[in-house]
């Protein structure tokens, strides 16, 4: 188990980063008949208020464990499986980030 309070938020985010897909597609499925997209992030965000806060959110807690962790190592010398885990999982989660606005289509 993480040691500093930084390394246990970094834990906490990145189990809270599936949850909150996993809620994300509930709310497809429940609220939303089409899973064709808007034109851009704005109509989405309008048309789909639900669906896009929560993938915002999940994506934040994906991008927010990393940088705690990364400092959590850095700084505080944290060094359990699980903080190491859960930065790898963040930085997994900007670089989809980065691919995603490099390589749009």
């Amino acid at each position: 188990m993480p040691k500093t309070r930084l390394g246990k938020w970094s834990v906490v985010l990145i189990v809270l980063m599936p949850l909150l897909f996993s809620l994300a597609n509930l709310f497809l499925r429940l609220f939303y008949e089409s899973t064709s997209a808007g034109n851009s992030i704005l109509e989405d965000v309008v048309k789909r208020p639900a669906l896009s806060i929560t993938m915002l959110l999940g994506i934040g807690a994906g991008v927010s464990a990393f940088i705690t962790g990364f400092i959590a190592i850095i700084k505080q010398k944290e060094r359990t499986a699980l903080v190491i885990g859960s930065t790898l999982l963040g930085a997994l989660v900007i670089l989809f980030l980065v691919a995603e606005v490099a390589f749009p289509y």
